[in-house]
């Protein structure tokens, strides 16, 4: 028996990308969301997303989706899972594998995003998505603030330069409670990660606070195995 002929013996399925974009801006974590628009469910919130096409990884969709939608490229992307519950589509049978991105909102074209008809939203007031988009969010979070404990999350969140209250308020945001400041700033100097700049923040009190930024080596460090208990 030839492979082709195997091969028909077997229902084809479509293999689709979605996007779960976090993004940080006012001591939020926040989500793009856009409205679907065609059937089924036109009309509802979900995620960015497409069919990975002939020619396309999974990752090559995902980045492609991640620049129609906000215009940058190099985007951090991680995958989540795959989604394959049988009736997941009503229209048809999508095997969905899904990527959450971080990005600064600082960089992002807020035109295209505007002319895709997406919105950012809070994570905690998200509206009802379509689908098992839900769901998708809830294991793109997971993976998020798994990954924000074995390594200093921020670069791709923060600004350049940025206070450890910023960069606390950023893990309270992730991790969605809040944080004793002394020892969140004691764990994370001692990871080795960061350097002081000469410059201050004096928006954050009179005396003002020193700004931090990662060091150029910090990819390295961050990658070495360990964990942030906070």
């Amino acid at each position: 028996m030839e492979l082709t002929d195997l091969y028909k013996g077997y229902a084809k399925h479509y293999l689709a990308v979605d996007c779960v974009i976090f993004g940080y801006e006012d001591y939020e974590l926040k989500l793009l969301l856009h409205r679907r628009l065609f059937e089924p469910q036109k009309g509802g919130w979900s995620l960015m997303g497409g069919f990975c096409g002939n020619d396309e990884t999974l990752e090559m969709a995902a980045i492609r989706v991640l620049e129609h939608t906000t215009g940058l490229k190099d985007i951090y992307l991680e995958q989540v899972q795959a989604f394959s519950e049988v009736d997941r589509d009503p229209a048809a049978r999508v095997v969905s594998v899904a990527f959450y991105a971080l990005i600064r909102i600082d960089q992002h074209d807020a035109e295209k995003v505007k002319n895709n008809g997406a919105q950012w939203w809070p994570v905690n007031e998200i509206p009802s998505l379509i689908f098992d988009h839900q769901e998708i969010v809830r294991k793109a979070k997971e993976r998020l603030q798994m990954k924000a404990s074995l390594e200093l999350v921020g670069k791709e969140l923060l600004p350049d330069k940025f206070t450890l209250m910023q960069l606390r308020r950023l893990y309270e945001a992730i991790y969605q409670r809040e944080l004793d400041p002394g020892n969140f700033r004691k764990k994370v100097l001692s990871l080795n990660v960061l350097e002081k700049t000469n410059t201050k923040n004096t928006t954050e009190s009179k005396k003002g606070a020193f700004n931090y930024r990662f060091r150029d080596d910090s990819d390295q460090i961050n990658g070495q195995e360990r964990v942030i208990k906070l």
